[in-house]
């Protein structure tokens, strides 16, 4: 395992692949999430990525599936103190707002903020989340709410490093430059879609967000900010020829791009997973992926990704496509 560090090298050292828990619990169950976990840990993997909603969309789920998951999980194995823990709040359903998700996601007001802390808490059994996410903007909170809301969390203790996921890229700068002008914690990580495919431009992506040139030339400028990518495989997109591509990639573009990914591969005796991973981690803006699998087998062709080097030439092949 490699590692490097949040914050700009002052916040807790993590693994450089971060082990993303969503479907434990609900489409993943205990026995096939507790293997994975432990796999995880034995080859050096320390960053799990969780949220306070995941996967409420599943029939017959809440929310809590995941958090209840990795709460057993961690006091299971007496793991807390060797884990960083990442979370989420602001997509939680709240039933008071209505009946249908993602209409009625809490939001990031300082009370579903508070509130939302406190449960994240007590269904992972910690007193303290180390990277905590603002996990979908919220246009009708004011920015200086959450960015107060969220700083106090660190103010006293329950929370190490913050977070933005699902963010646009003026509304991260501005929530770091309002917690900056009053002296307080802002966000240091960002967590967005980024795969290897680009998405058109005119793509709705709906409450995600992808990453894009704007988002990585903001970070590369930002040594303190540390990016992270999710959905990097596309749930077996690239590898699985019964699962189509998401139609936001239907473009000549991903033709070109998956053209040069396979040669590469091919050249490295790679898979198109390992390459996709590598070429995000070793990037001009070096990414935190953080890993959807369903299986160990999944996961231990994910590690093997730690060990492939892209050359100059391969990266600007693959950069240039």
């Amino acid at each position: 395992m490699r590692y490097r560090t949040l914050d700009g090298g002052r916040g807790p050292e993590v693994s450089a692949l971060c082990l993303g828990a969503l479907p434990f619990g609900t489409t993943v169950g205990e026995p096939a999430s507790f293997a994975i976990l432990d796999r995880f840990a034995e080859a050096g993997g320390t960053f799990v990525d969780t949220a306070n909603n995941y996967a409420c969309w599943v029939p017959g789920a809440t929310g809590d599936e995941s958090e209840l998951l990795l709460g057993r999980w961690l006091r299971s194995r007496g793991a807390r103190d060797r884990t960083v823990l990442a979370t989420k709040v602001g997509a939680r359903p709240d039933p008071s707002r209505g009946p249908e998700w993602p209409a009625n996601r809490e939001g990031l007001g300082e009370k579903a903020v508070r509130d939302g802390v406190d449960g994240s808490l007590r269904r992972l059994g910690t007193d303290r989340v180390d990277l905590y996410y603002a996990h979908v903007d919220d246009r009708d909170v004011p920015l200086e709410e959450t960015v107060g809301a969220l700083a106090g969390l660190v103010r006293d203790g329950t929370v190490g490093v913050l977070g933005a996921s699902n963010h646009a890229t003026w509304r991260l700068a501005e929530a770091r430059y309002l917690a900056g002008a009053r002296g307080l914690p802002g966000y240091r990580a960002v967590q967005q879609r980024h795969t290897y495919l680009r998405p058109r431009h005119d793509a709705d992506s709906g409450l995600q967000r992808e990453t894009d040139e704007e988002l990585l030339d903001y970070a590369a400028a930002h040594e303190d900010l540390t990016l992270l990518g999710y959905s990097t495989l596309m749930h077996g997109g690239y590898a699985r020829p019964e699962r189509p591509l998401p139609e936001r990639y239907d473009h000549p573009g991903t033709v070109a791009r998956l053209r040069v990914l396979h040669e590469v591969a091919a050249e490295a005796g790679a898979t198109v997973n390992q390459v996709v991973l590598a070429w995000l981690m070793g990037g001009r803006v070096p990414v935190v992926p953080v890993l959807g699998v369903s299986s160990v087998t999944q996961l231990d062709e994910c590690l093997a990704a730690l060990d492939l080097q892209l050359d100059a030439v391969q990266r600007a092949r693959l950069d240039t496509a």
